[in-house]
């Protein structure tokens, strides 16, 4: 069974409602759904999860890509984009923030599970390696 806890931001409620139901069904801890930008920092900052699932095209003043710089400086969590969008503006966008994978809609959960798995491994791969190099 896989482990982790995961913060959903999706602004469409019944694809949120999806992937926390394929979430579940993998195994993961959903540790809330957030639908823009500032929810999606505010829930980071109180849930405290291990890796963000975050889609680009969000309601509200920020954007998934602005939200997801925010709490990699913030909280130094993983984000994976989940999005429909991939065109070369939004990918340079998105390479900057340094996101750990990158899921084009529409996906299934094998890909979602995937992505997750490689995400987390890497992420705590990285924060070994960083330990052991101080």
């Amino acid at each position: 069974m896989a482990e982790g806890r995961i913060l959903i931001v999706e602004d469409e409620h019944i694809v949120a409602m999806g992937i926390k139901r394929m979430l579940k069904g993998l195994g993961y801890t959903v540790t809330g759904v957030a639908s823009s930008g500032e929810d999606a920092i505010s829930k980071a900052e109180s849930t405290f999860p291990d890796l963000v699932l975050m889609d680009i095209m969000l309601k509200g003043e920020l954007d998934g890509v602005e939200a997801a710089k925010e709490i990699k400086e913030r909280f130094d969590v993983p984000v994976v984009y989940l999005t429909a969008y991939s065109d070369s503006n939004i990918l340079e966008r998105v390479k900057k923030t340094g996101p750990f994978g990158y899921i084009v809609k529409p996906f299934d959960e094998k890909d979602l599970h995937s992505n997750i798995e490689i995400a987390l491994h890497r992420y705590r791969k990285e924060k070994l390696e960083g330990r052991t190099e101080e």
